[in-house]
C-alpha cells in the first residue's frame, strides 16, 4: 500500500516515536509510507532529521502547526493537497486534532483515498470553555463522517469518543501505542555498573544512595508539573535520599523554575531539559511520577514500565490499562495519593525492584513496534478493501 501520514509536528512526543517505530518495519513489509510534518514549537525537540537517518520519507508542510492560525491553516491545507495528489496514496492516516482536520480536508474530492484517523487523546471536554468544546465536538463529529476508521490508543478513550458521539462503534477500533523498547529493556535492575547507563546522574550530581524520582515529558499545563513539585514537597523532609529530576521543556518551565527557586528543598530539584534518547534516562531513575490531567495512553509510561521502572501516576485515560494499582505502581488522584503512592515505593526496596520486573514483563510485547505495526497494517488493510474498520 501507499500511505500518506499527516501530524503536525515530529516531536519528542508519543506519536512522533510510534512513526519511528512502526514506519521502518511497515516500510520493510514493501509498503510505501510518506509523513507530511509541521515545525514543533519551542523546547518540544524535533525528531525529523532522526527520521531520515532512518530511512523514512518525511516532508514539512508550511503552515502546520498547533494553535488557532487562520491563515497558517489555509496555507497548509492547499500545500498538504498538492503534496497528496502527487503522492496518490491508496490511505491517509492523520493523527491529532489539528493534523487530523487539515488532512481530510485536503483529500475532499478525492474518493479513492481511505482515512484513518487517529486520537492519541482528546482536549474534547474539561479543556477548554464549554462553547469551544461544543465547537470541537460537532467538528469531530463532521471529519469522523468522512473518515473510514477511528483509532483510539486507549480503552478509555475510545469509550469517550462513543459518549461524546464522535465515533460509532463500527468506525472505532482500539490500537494501543508501540515503540522501539529495545535498550529499555535491556537496562538492568538494579543498576549496573556497566552496560545501559546515562549520564543523567553525574549531571544532577547524585550520590550513590540517592533515589531519583523522574518526571518526564512536556512542560506543558495538561501534564501539570506543578503538581509533581507538591507531591515531592510532601515527601521531602521524610525521604532524604529522594530527589525529583523534570526531563522536558514546555511553555511552563518558566513558570516551573520560579517556583523550584522558592523552595526549601530546591538542591534537591532539578530540570535537566527535553532528552531525544530516553533510555539512559529511564537507566538512571529509580521511579517515575507521572501527574496529567488527562493522557490518552502516554508513551513514557511504556516506556518506563520497559525499563523496570514503577509509576505513579493520576489515573487519567489509558493510564490504568499501563499502570496496575499496587502491583507495577500506584495510581492517585490527589497530590495527598500520590505522595503516598511515591512514599510505598520509596520505602519497600525489595518491593519496587518486584514492581518493575511485573511492569516490563506488562509492556515488553505489547507496546512493542512490532505489535504497533502489526495492528495498524490490519487496520489499513481493512479500510482500504472494505472502507471500515472490522472486516
Amino acid at each position: 500500500m501507499r500511505i500518506a501520514r499527516v501530524l503536525s509536528r515530529l516531536n519528542l512526543g508519543g506519536p512522533a516515536r510510534q512513526v519511528l517505530a512502526s514506519d521502518p518495519i511497515l516500510s520493510a513489509r514493501g509498503h510505501e509510507i510518506r509523513t507530511f510534518v509541521g515545525r514543533p514549537g519551542p523546547g518540544e525537540g524535533d525528531l525529523f532529521e532522526t527520521a531520515r537517518e532512518r530511512g523514512l520519507d518525511v516532508v514539512r508542510v508550511g503552515g502546520l502547526a498547533r494553535g488557532i492560525a487562520p491563515l497558517g491553516d489555509l496555507r497548509a491545507t492547499r500545500s498538504l493537497r498538492r503534496g497528496l495528489v502527487g503522492f496518490a496514496p491508496d490511505l491517509l492516516h492523520t493523527h491529532a486534532s489539528k493534523a487530523g482536520a487539515l488532512g481530510r480536508r485536503a483529500v475532499r474530492g478525492f474518493d479513492a483515498i481511505a482515512r484513518v484517523h487517529t486520537f492519541h487523546g482528546h482536549v474534547l471536554e474539561g479543556y477548554f470553555p464549554p462553547l469551544v468544546s461544543r465547537f470541537l465536538i460537532a467538528q469531530e463529529r463532521r471529519l469522523a463522517r468522512e473518515t473510514d476508521c477511528i483509532i483510539a490508543v486507549s480503552h478509555a478513550t475510545a469509550d469517550d469518543l462513543v459518549r461524546l458521539g464522535v465515533a460509532e462503534e463500527g468506525r472505532l477500533t482500539v490500537v494501543p501505542p508501540g515503540v522501539d523498547l529495545e535498550q529499555h529493556l535491556a537496562i538492568e535492575r538494579p543498576r549496573a555498573t556497566s552496560g545501559p547507563r546515562g549520564e543523567l546522574r553525574d549531571l544532577v550530581d547524585a550520590r550513590d544512595d540517592t533515589l531519583l524520582l523522574g518526571v518526564v515529558g512536556r512542560l506543558a499545563e495538561v501534564k501539570r508539573p506543578e503538581l509533581a513539585l507538591e507531591v515531592f514537597e510532601l515527601l521531602a523532609e521524610h525521604f532524604r535520599a529522594l530527589e525529583l529530576v523534570f526531563v522536558g521543556d514546555g511553555p511552563l518551565r518558566r513558570m516551573l523554575e520560579r517556583r523550584i527557586g522558592a523552595s526549601a528543598h530546591r538542591e534537591r530539584i532539578h530540570m535537566v531539559g527535553a532528552r531525544e534518547d530516553t533510555a539512559p534516562v529511564f537507566a538512571d531513575l529509580d521511579l517515575a511520577l507521572l501527574t496529567s490531567r488527562t493522557e490518552g495512553l502516554p508513551v513514557a509510561l511504556i516506556e518506563a514500565a520497559a525499563a523496570a521502572l514503577p509509576v505513579v501516576a493520576t489515573p487519567v485515560g489509558g493510564v490504568p490499562e499501563v499502570v496496575a494499582h499496587e502491583r507495577t505502581g500506584f495510581l492517585g488522584a490527589t497530590a495527598d495519593e500520590l505522595a503516598f503512592g511515591v512514599g510505598q515505593v520509596v520505602e519497600n526496596p525489595a518491593e519496587r525492584m518486584a514492581m518493575g520486573r511485573r511492569a516490563r514483563l506488562r509492556v515488553a510485547k505489547r507496546y512493542s513496534g512490532e505489535a504497533l505495526a502489526d495492528r495498524l497494517e490490519a487496520v489499513y488493510r481493512t479500510a482500504v478493501e472494505g472502507r471500515t474498520c472490522s472486516s
